[in-house]
């Protein structure tokens, strides 16, 4: 049996008629950019995420970017601030920082969840430290409540990273509508995935939600008026089309997310192997499901040899990335050992049964 990491083909496929139907709703209308499509998407995925606003944009990295861009605008952010990420985290969170000239401090991660570790946030703060990035890394909802609290006394924006978490939650309710803003991905491997790039931030903040749809349109807030120096990064009719279309089944394949994963947590019993930490399973979408070993390279061999793909969420730390060689000689001894170990499973909603049992029992073979 060969059972493929993720196979987008037959995820999509169970919407093909709904798809076909959003695209040639959109080719029949004429209008393609910033249409009832996209005005549709964020009134519904608002909804869905319990947030007042959301603003589509290109794509997941541009919905962080564009939050400590409008922050910068409104003054509470300045050049050569400091925002507090964690040091674990795919790069994109980090280049949202940088490209807005303010510095990310890089904080280890809890190594049981692999999320931001509250109690590392005190060491981390200083006179410049104006915000929190959190990332909800690997759809495992991070512990917003002691992050917010901790955010609150300390007068910091707390931004969410959401591109991997759609629909997780914290005491029943959703991230992306935790902190003041949070940004979501719709690349097509998402939990939520377009067929292309595509991307949006919610926020409750009014005045928030006005300046991002002014930046994601040239800086634009009428037409041939510029307020800022704004980039493109509008969230195109056709996507938003797709996104409506598969938005009403997101709950339905979080569940059986949820069901593989709880399979996993229940029946992977090999000792060489350490499963992830989700005390409450059910607030959890499981984007990927990221086990540890010092055996990472053999185990993932073997599970190849046994007809099973996986890959590596992340195989290089941020910090000893070319593109952040300034970090480079930072001692972050939590965050190399989890970059050193992790290894993804397959898991999508449409696994059979007996591919997550063959998933399973190669796991618990490997020697």
């Amino acid at each position: 049996m060969s059972i493929p990491f993720l196979d987008l083909k037959p995820l999509n496929a169970q919407y093909r008629d709904a798809l076909v139907a959003a695209a040639t709703r959109v080719i029949d209308s004429g209008w393609y950019v910033l249409g009832r499509e996209v005005t549709a998407f964020e009134a519904e995925f608002a909804a869905w995420n319990g947030s007042r606003h959301c603003i589509g944009v290109a794509n997941g990295l541009d919905a962080l970017t564009l939050v400590l861009r409008a922050w910068k605008e409104h003054g509470v952010l300045a050049e050569g601030d400091e925002v507090i990420v964690p040091a674990n985290t795919y790069i994109a969170s980090i280049l949202a920082i940088s490209e807005n000239q303010l510095r990310p401090i890089l904080v280890e991660p809890d190594p049981r969840t692999f999320n931001l570790d509250p109690a590392r946030l005190a060491a981390a703060l200083t006179p410049r430290t104006r915000a929190i990035l959190v990332v909800h890394l690997y759809g495992l909802a991070a512990d917003m409540t002691a992050i917010t609290a901790f955010a609150r006394q300390h007068g910091l924006k707390v931004l969410e990273d959401c591109a991997q978490s759609h629909g997780a939650e914290v005491d029943g309710k959703k991230v992306g509508a935790l902190g003041d803003a949070a940004g979501f991905s719709f690349y097509p491997g998402k939990n939520l995935g377009a067929l292309g790039d595509a991307g949006c931030v919610t926020t409750d903040d009014d005045q928030l939600a006005t300046t991002l749809r002014a930046l994601r349109n040239y800086g634009s807030e009428q037409k041939y008026k510029n307020r800022y120096k704004g980039p493109n990064s509008r969230l195109d009719e056709m996507q938003a089309a797709l996104l409506r279309a598969k938005l009403p089944f997101l709950d339905t394949e979080t569940s059986s997310r949820r069901r593989i994963a709880g399979r996993y947590f229940a029946e992977i019993r090999n000792p060489a192997v350490g499963l992830p930490s989700a005390s409450e399973p059910a607030a959890h979408v499981f984007h990927l499901f990221v086990i540890r070993t010092n055996e990472r390279d053999r185990l993932q061999r073997w599970l190849a040899d046994q007809g099973v793909q996986t890959m590596v969420h992340y195989p290089i730390p941020p910090h000893h990335q070319d593109a952040y060689r300034e970090y480079r000689s930072l001692s972050l001894p939590i965050t190399e050992a989890i970059h050193r170990e992790v290894l993804s499973l397959p898991l999508s909603p449409v696994m059979t049964d007996d591919q997550v049992s063959a998933v399973i029992d190669a796991v618990n073979r490997f020697e």
